[in-house]
């Protein structure tokens, strides 16, 4: 099945209200899971979040590494605004910062970071290069880097099977959006050749479910960018 790329951002105030209500604190805090397992260790200093919508992540990030601050961008003013509510509320809120920005031109303002994330950013992308630019740009030598997102099926069929699987009580707005993000997504074989011109060779590609794949790794210790951040 060819991948049929999806609006970069959601700038919608109906989506952003759906996002920011929706209970996504089992694959949210599985994120963080698997993050844990391949990077095992304490976490502080600097994280870069890029991608972090309501900021729902970022938080349960923080929260689960109390000597971090994590930073993160997003280029939606919808999404950011409806995350204002959880930072307040959350115990971590406090050491979690979001700000408006667009890849590749926003810049973390903390860089070099020793810590990048991002959850379900990729497949939104029109350029994907631009993620793995903007994490060596912003990323210290030996950064950790942790990527996941969704993973392009093969059919048609597979689509919608999963969207029945995992989405059947979901409302409206967010049913439409997994299935035009599953049409949206890239295989394993399309981010390998991503990271391979990205210069990010030693990363590694997993699925982990049925949807998602993870890619992380660290940055090498001479970070470059084949091709720089020009579009």
């Amino acid at each position: 099945m060819e991948r049929r790329p999806e609006p970069e951002l959601m700038l919608d105030d109906e989506q952003a209200r759906a996002y920011a209500e929706a209970d996504f604190s089992e694959p949210h805090e599985h994120f963080v899971d698997l993050f844990a397992e391949r990077f095992p260790g304490p976490v502080d200093g600097l994280v870069l979040d890029l991608g972090c919508g309501p900021g729902d992540v970022s938080l349960r990030f923080a929260a689960r590494y109390p000597a971090c601050a994590v930073h993160g961008i997003d280029g939606a003013p919808a999404m950011l605004a409806a995350g204002a509510e959880l930072r307040s509320r959350h115990p971590a809120g406090p050491r979690v910062s979001l700000a408006l920005g667009l890849l590749p031109e926003a810049v973390g303002p903390g860089a070099p970071y020793d810590t990048i994330l991002s959850n379900s950013l990729l497949h939104h992308l029109h350029e994907p290069r631009n993620l793995w630019a903007v994490v060596v740009r912003d990323g210290a030598p030996g950064a950790a880097v942790f990527v996941m997102d969704l993973c392009r099926p093969d059919s048609r069929e597979q689509v919608r099977a999963l969207v029945a699987q995992h989405a059947a009580d979901a409302p409206a707005v967010l049913r439409r959006d997994f299935e035009n993000s599953l049409h949206a997504a890239f295989t394993p074989d399309e981010v390998r050749a991503q990271l391979d011109a990205a210069g990010l060779d030693g990363f590694r590609v997993e699925p982990v479910s049925d949807r998602h794949l993870v890619v992380w790794g660290r940055l090498p210790l001479a970070s470059r960018i084949p091709g720089g951040l020009q579009p």
